[in-house]
């Protein structure tokens, strides 16, 4: 990938970042810290690798997306906004009694929603189903996951870590969140899921390690997973939860804690310095 395209994606990806706190301020109420940390990936899978159209979201042949960690919908409403699934101004509405854009995903009414998440687990062994059902429908589509390492303390998680590779579901590609951070603390204390990489070998995925916030990386890792035949792929993304807010990085306290008024100026004022490095150097 060029400089410039990396640039413009970290650009997109910043304003998801921004969309995201704005939505979990206004509720006060939601999970920033996850939501950051994934704002990277979500900007590449959306404006450069995943085949969607905006104006057709239901399309029938489209990449899908399932967020297993829905308490992270804030990033991904954001991404969807800036995508053009629906309006941007619609992100501060998170949560509101009236508004389509609940705490977790809602397929039924969220334009570019795949699938409901919030139960830890559940995602991710749907997305498995929809890689299935493409290949027993002989489609071409992809499927992609995104969960969190301490989603990986769900059992479901390792139900379909034994389903995909059995059915050789090649164009399944999952991205564990890897930020060393739940809500309680730090995953080795609560219940280790590590070595995760070597996990998923033994249950025989293409495993590649990545840094969550390069995209040359990510990019990389995607389009070895697309050249993988026989195996789904788990890409084990190095991430760092509240990624580009200095308070908030590497803090458990921000799973799922909302800003107050000082702290949210804060942060946007750290990301809109962020974002202007980034426009300049275009």
């Amino acid at each position: 990938m060029d400089a410039k395209r990396a640039t413009e994606l970290a650009i997109i990806a910043n304003k998801v970042r921004k969309h995201a706190l704005t939505g979990v301020y206004n509720a006060q109420a939601g999970h920033p810290g996850g939501s950051l940390s994934i704002s990277d990936l979500l900007a590449l899978l959306y404006f450069e690798v995943m085949n969607v159209d905006p104006k057709n979201p239901d399309m029938a042949d489209r990449d899908r997306l399932v967020l297993s960690k829905g308490h992270t919908a804030p990033a991904l409403y954001g991404t969807l906004a800036e995508r053009g699934f629906f309006p941007v101004e619609d992100v501060a509405t998170l949560r509101k009694i009236d508004s389509y854009l609940q705490g977790h995903p809602d397929m039924k009414n969220i334009p570019g929603v795949d699938m409901s998440t919030g139960s830890l687990g559940q995602g991710v062994s749907v997305a498995g189903g929809m890689a299935l059902s493409a290949k027993l429908d002989k489609k071409d589509y992809r499927v992609y996951a995104i969960l969190g390492d301490g989603e990986l303390e769900e059992g479901q998680v390792w139900e379909q870590a034994m389903f995909a590779p059995h059915y050789k579901l090649d164009n399944l590609t999952i991205f564990v969140d890897f930020n060393g951070l739940q809500i309680d603390g730090d995953i080795t204390k609560v219940m280790n899921p590590t070595p995760i990489d070597k996990k998923f070998e033994a249950f025989g995925w293409n495993v590649i390690v990545c840094d969550a916030h390069n995209f040359d990386e990510l990019l990389d890792a995607i389009n070895k997973a697309k050249a993988c035949k026989g195996k789904p792929t788990a890409v084990i993304m190095k991430s760092v939860k509240g990624k580009n807010v200095s308070f908030m990085e590497n803090n458990a306290a921000w799973h799922g804690s909302a800003p107050n008024e000082e702290q949210y100026n804060q942060a946007i004022a750290e990301l809109d310095a962020i974002l202007s490095e980034l426009e300049a150097s275009l």
